[in-house]
This record gives structure tokens, sequence and C-alpha cells, in this order.
């Protein structure tokens, strides 16, 4: 019993002696991209460790018609919202590593909602992205690049998709796999 509250107290004074930076930011304002869609995004830090990110953004989508033999790219609009954990981020900051701008690695739940608001790109008329929510638990890293503003996010995880639309021609009304693997190059302001 005295070996176990010994063990504990030195684990709780090594995170709160972490040096200054090993803390999620108050407040982040975020412009990312990728190879597949543009997003705003702001991290609003909860606690040492925990931030609530919202994100809006293009996601691009590929379509191919079997009738038509149309194929091509479009981008829709992606609303998210997730709570990240950045679970190393003390530990980065005592070991001199940089840390700002969140830069951690994270675990996260996103809720990835996907309206049926619009269309950007060459689009034949009859293409239809249905509204569709995810929720996905995945991994995540994120850098700054040379200690600048500028970073770098990598994210993979695997969840469940759902169609919100009751269409006959959507396949699944029970739900699929959902996988997000992201790659982001960005900004902070």
């Amino acid at each position: 019993m005295g070996f176990f509250s010994l063990t504990a107290a030195i684990a709780q004074t090594e995170v709160t002696d972490a040096p200054a930076g090993g803390t999620v930011e108050k407040s982040l304002f975020n412009v990312q991209t990728g190879a597949v869609g543009l997003w705003v995004s702001n991290e609003f830090g909860l606690s040492d460790r925990w931030a609530l990110r919202t994100e809006a953004g293009m996601d691009l989508f590929y379509y191919d018609s079997f009738w038509t033999d149309e194929s091509g790219t479009v981008l829709a609009p992606s609303i998210s919202i997730e709570p990240r954990w950045y679970y190393n981020i003390a530990k980065r900051a005592r070991k001199g590593r940089h840390t700002a701008n969140n830069s951690a690695n994270f675990v996260t739940l996103a809720v990835e909602f996907f309206p049926d608001w619009f269309l950007v790109g060459d689009a034949p008329s009859y293409l239809y992205i249905p509204n569709q929510i995810s929720f996905i638990p995945k991994w995540g890293m994120r850098r700054a690049i040379a200690k600048s503003n500028f970073n770098y996010e990598l994210g993979i995880g695997i969840g469940y998709l759902q169609y919100l639309d009751n269409k006959d021609y959507i396949e699944s009304s029970t739900g699929e796999v959902g996988v997000d693997l992201h790659i982001r190059i960005g900004y902070t302001f």
C-alpha cells in the first residue's frame, strides 16, 4: 500500500512539474490542405492535455458512372467536431521538444457530417453525395515545421459511417465501415 501511494505521488509530480509549453494551447485557428481537400479549424483548450477541435472544409470525392462512362472528382462540404487528447505533450516538453501549436500525438473520436448542400467541380447534374455522418476513433500526430507556424498532421482511424437519407439507391441503410486517413499541411494563426 505504501509503495502504491509513493508511485502515485511521483507520477503526479512529473505531470504538474512539466516545463511551460507542455500543455495544449488555449485557442488555435488553423488552415490546412491535403491531397483530398481544404479545411479551416479551431482548437479550443479544455485542460492541459485536452482540446476540442471544430472544423469545416471541402472534401474530395471521386465518382465513376457505370452507365455513362463518366468519372471525375468533386469537392463537397464537411463539418466535424472532435475532442483530442494530446497524450504526450507534457513528455515532449520535458524532453525539450517543441510543443507550441499543439505539436504532439493525439487520440480522438472524430464525428464528421457530410451535408448534401452543394458540390464544387464539373459534376454531372445527377451526381449526389448523400447526407452522412461518421464516428471514427483515430490516432494522429501534429508537428510544427522548423518551429514555425507551418505544420503537418497525420491521422488514421476506422469506425462507423451512417447514411442519413432514406433513398432507394443507397445500398446500406444499416451503416458501413468508415476509414479516415489524412495527411495535411497547414498554417496556424
